[in-house]
């Protein structure tokens, strides 16, 4: 009977990857955020006592990473306690140019990490081997999972533990010709030829088929807002013919998006209380949409508070597609303005063009709210 074996299974770390929206200060931190993902990864194979983690693909954002984040990850991963296979995926494939075979790598790759460059098993305990399907290419004509298992020979006596990456058919069923087909690898659960597919690809946390033995890891910090259960490591733990999975967390960082239907100064105020109630700002990245109609001092107030957190938070962006707000100028807009003689004809003349719905009107909208906001705070009566 093969031994009991717990094992960590992660994917998707591309190490080096940015977001356009972080200012630098900021992509910097979440940069290193993903390094030190690697360590807590670390710190989980030791309290479990884990005799290998598996990375299923994507370690590395592209194979064009800085020489800095490969420097850095090696370092991270030789402080793992046990052996780190890496799998080759399609952000990173075992190409020409792969970073996996730069002499950036090869001169600082630790002893404990391998990288799983072809299908050849790799034993690492008595009745136990990890096994590779890594990407060679951007793209495949067939399923690289199921031509593994085929060349596999159907042993009971062994626990393979193969690693592979892609989209399922469960996913995108009109996908291309290397979509994974979990039907085909559970067969090959069944004949013993594999006895759990660790899985990359997606980044969310999720169990496929129905032998809780095909899992894909989620990435170990979350990088998108459509992520439903990313920032996780997943314990696997495969005895006496069952196997169990455990999410542990490692993700630090998150990514939040809410739509407000803005109704007078009430749901300005309530952007700000949202705001101001979501925790460990510095890590999260926030995209808000609005609808509804506003008033040229209450689009001021509601620019004052975004103003006021984008300096807290990650970043703050604005979900166009979903935006649908309109400013219309009001005549308690600039009643406590003071105005008098060209200042007051102007801002008539202003608000006459703001009530129109071409480009001058908007102009005309802004010209008038950056005037508002120049004048002060002030109370507005809600």
């Amino acid at each position: 009977m093969p031994p009991m074996i717990r094992f960590l299974h992660s994917a998707d770390w591309q190490l080096g990857m940015t977001r356009h929206f972080l200012t630098p200060e900021a992509q910097a931190r979440f940069s290193q955020a993903r390094i030190e993902a690697i360590g807590r990864i670390g710190r989980i194979a030791a309290e479990e006592e884990a005799a290998f983690v598996v990375v299923a693909g994507d370690v590395f954002e592209t194979n064009r990473v800085e020489s800095l984040v490969v420097r850095r990850a090696l370092e991270a991963l030789g402080r793992v306690p046990c052996p780190v296979f890496l799998l080759p995926g399609n952000h990173d494939p075992l190409d020409a140019g792969s970073v996996f075979t730069s002499s950036t790598f090869r001169s600082a790759v630790p002893g404990n990490v391998v990288v799983l460059a072809d299908g050849t098993p790799h034993p690492v305990l008595p009745g136990v081997e990890v096994v590779g399907a890594p990407w060679t290419a951007k793209r495949h004509l067939e399923d690289l999972v199921a031509r593994t298992c085929a060349e596999l020979p159907p042993d009971p006596s062994v626990t393979r533990i193969l690693v592979g990456h892609g989209m399922v058919h469960q996913f995108n069923p009109s996908a291309g010709p290397d979509t994974i087909d979990v039907t085909a690898a559970e067969r090959a659960i069944a004949d013993h030829r594999i006895a759990y597919l660790a899985l990359g690809d997606r980044h969310s946390t999720t169990a496929l088929g129905s032998t809780g033995r095909i899992h894909y890891a989620g990435a170990p910090e979350p990088t998108d807002y459509d992520e439903i259960a990313s920032g996780n490591v997943l314990l696997v733990e495969i005895d006496a013919g069952r196997c169990r999975t455990e999410a542990r967390r490692t993700g630090t960082w998150s990514f939040a998006r809410k739509a407000f239907d803005l109704d007078g100064l009430g749901g300005v105020e309530a952007v700000g209380a949202w705001l101001e109630s979501l925790p460990e700002k510095e890590r999260t990245i926030v995209k808000l949409s609005f609808t509804g109609t506003i008033t040229l001092r209450e689009e001021a107030r509601l620019g004052e508070i975004l103003d006021h957190q984008r300096d807290l938070f990650a970043a703050i962006e604005r979900w166009e597609r979903h935006t649908d707000l309109v400013v219309r100028p009001d005549e308690d807009d600039f009643s406590d303005l003071s105005l008098a003689g060209f200042a007051a004809v102007a801002v008539e003349q202003l608000r006459a063009v703001a009530l129109g719905t071409d480009d001058r009107a908007a102009t005309a909208r802004d010209a008038l709210g950056l005037l508002i906001r120049l004048a002060g705070p002030g109370e507005v009566e809600a």
